[in-house]
């Protein structure tokens, strides 16, 4: 085993021992920023809290033109693994533990190279990615950083991703009125019904869709998460509440997909609110689009970084890209791995991966 990937394996250890699940969103200053503090020396830091376990670090050494952003909350574990989520354990060829793959791998990666080099470097850690809630991003950005491009570290397989879907998440009401099951019923007497009508309705424009393409990537994504309401098999329901989530490309028009599924269904409803909105990557119109698409290409070519397929989750990625930044998602680990028991990251990517890294850095390119 490589010097390299033997610190990224002891960092990656201290990493996963600290509890970051988001929920609960308890994350503060302390804890795993104390280690990140102590592991970046001659680097100018910096710790933001923005509240509900959003805080970020950010460290600079030299002048940069390039920042590494890696977020270090984690899903919560589930009764299915087999041992400890908060102890790391390496077999032949993988690293098990909770976020190993999404995405404390990398985190550990970037903390051994920053350790290895000393050419320019830029991080920014951040613990409120897993929450549907981009305080971090949002807050980083106000302050105007100057960076040409930034690299988001999620699990890719060693690949540069240029291209996602934008995530949006809505919560709906219905109201209709009590009364005995036993009676004719008019569409607008039972909530739950309203609610059915409408997910009938929702699926069949979501199957319109189909034909709408951009970068690989085909059609909308919708899933309806949850429907609540009613009391009992006899009772007409009087209320009735449904959330749903959609998965838009970076051609389809956010605004224009709300409206159109808020005025399906016979009956409208009495709430239509969205509760979080993530931009596709890249953002902008069709035009602005591929433009900043084909700028991160070049810039993957540029630091050699093979580019793989675009992808249907979400990044932060988004973020920066509505911002004006160059940006792509680069990681290692699988998708398929994260928020799974038992999660894992293969070593042979994280070992290429902290490879990459020490060659961009060393070579003064970051």
């Amino acid at each position: 085993m490589n010097p390299l990937l033997q610190a990224t394996l002891r960092h990656l250890q201290a990493l996963v021992a600290f509890d970051t699940r988001n929920p609960p969103r308890a994350i503060g200053t302390g804890g795993i920023f104390d280690y990140l503090r102590t592991q970046l020396p001659g680097f100018a830091v910096s710790v933001t809290d923005y509240g509900a376990g959003a805080v970020t670090l950010h460290a600079v050494r030299g002048q940069p033109r390039l920042l590494f952003n890696v977020h270090l909350d984690t899903v919560p574990d589930s009764p299915a693994w087999s041992a400890d989520p908060h102890v790391l354990r390496i077999g032949d060829d993988r690293a098990i533990g909770l976020g190993a793959s999404d995405i404390k791998g990398a985190a550990a990666a970037l903390l051994a190279v920053a350790n290895a080099t000393d050419g320019p470097l830029a991080l920014l850690f951040s613990t409120d990615e897993e929450a549907n809630d981009a305080r971090c991003i949002a807050g980083f950005l106000r302050a105007a950083p100057a960076y040409e491009a930034v690299i988001v570290a999620e699990p890719t397989r060693g690949e540069a991703v240029l291209a996602h879907r934008g995530i949006q998440s809505v919560l709906m009401r219905f109201a209709g009125q009590a009364g005995h099951a036993s009676g004719e019923q008019k569409p607008s007497d039972s909530a739950l019904h309203q609610a059915v009508r409408w997910s009938s309705a929702a699926l069949d424009f979501v199957a319109g869709q189909a034909h709408e393409r951009f970068g690989g990537l085909t059609g909308l994504r919708f899933n309806i998460g949850r429907v609540e309401g009613g009391i009992k098999a006899n009772v007409i329901a009087p209320a009735a509440e449904l959330r749903f989530g959609f998965r838009p490309l970076p051609t389809m028009d956010p605004d224009g997909l709300l409206a159109s599924l808020a005025g399906l269904g016979e009956v409208p409803p009495v709430h239509f609110e969205e509760t979080f909105r993530g931009a596709s990557l890249p953002a902008g119109d069709t035009a602005t689009a591929e433009s900043r698409r084909l700028a991160a290409r070049d810039l993957a070519d540029e630091l050699g970084i093979p580019v793989g397929n675009a992808v249907d989750f979400w990044t932060e990625a988004a973020l920066f890209s509505a911002a004006g930044f160059t940006a792509f998602v680069y990681g290692p680990g699988d998708i398929a791995q994260a928020h799974s028991a038992d999660e894992w990251v293969a070593l042979g990517q994280l070992e290429h991966y902290a490879q990459t890294l020490d060659r961009i850095v060393s070579s003064g390119n970051a």
